[in-house]
This record gives structure tokens, sequence and C-alpha cells, in this order.
């Protein structure tokens, strides 16, 4: 897997996830969201997005973005996340395996 190529892809649906408000991400709670795309290197990546509490309920909500190419990578994917407080403030980001 390519690093630079699934970091991108982590980044644009980060992206689109930043503009969503703190109630939406809440919703997402327990339901993760999955994409195939094609990567830049034409070969298929698999994305999943998920939201969970950061430290406790009703407090911060983390979301993180993994990726993985289907292969070995699937059992340590690369991951980028966010933090959100309650008031839609961005408490911290940060790139790393599960």
């Amino acid at each position: 897997m390519d690093h630079q190529v699934a970091y991108a892809l982590i980044d644009v649906w980060l992206k689109e996830l930043r503009h969503r408000s703190y109630r939406n991400l809440v919703s997402l709670i327990g339901h993760p969201e999955t994409r195939q795309v094609l990567g830049e290197d034409q070969k298929k990546y698999q994305l999943e997005a998920e939201v969970f509490w950061d430290s406790k309920k009703g407090g911060a909500v983390r979301v993180m973005v993994a990726a993985d190419n289907g292969g070995l990578s699937a059992f340590k994917p690369l991951t980028s996340d966010f933090i959100m407080a309650p008031d839609g403030s961005f408490v911290g980001e940060s790139l790393g395996g599960y």
C-alpha cells in the first residue's frame, strides 16, 4: 500500500467530516461508514470512518478515518483523526495506527 496515496484519501474524507456539525457527528456514533475508492496509483483502497466518544458520553467526539488495501494492511490500517468539542471547536488531531 502506498502510504502517501492512502493518507491523501484519508485527508479528503476527514475534510468532509470536519464540515459537519457536532450534532451530526454524534448521530454517527455506532454507525461506521465505509467507502471503496480508487487511489491515484490506480489501486483500490478501503476507507472506514468511525465516530466515538473521546472520553465520556456527551463530551468531545473523536472522528477517525482508516485506510487499507485489503492485504496485510487490513490488520494495521493507516489512520488519522480529529476531536471535536461540543461547541464545535477542534481539540486535536493525530496520525498513526490503531
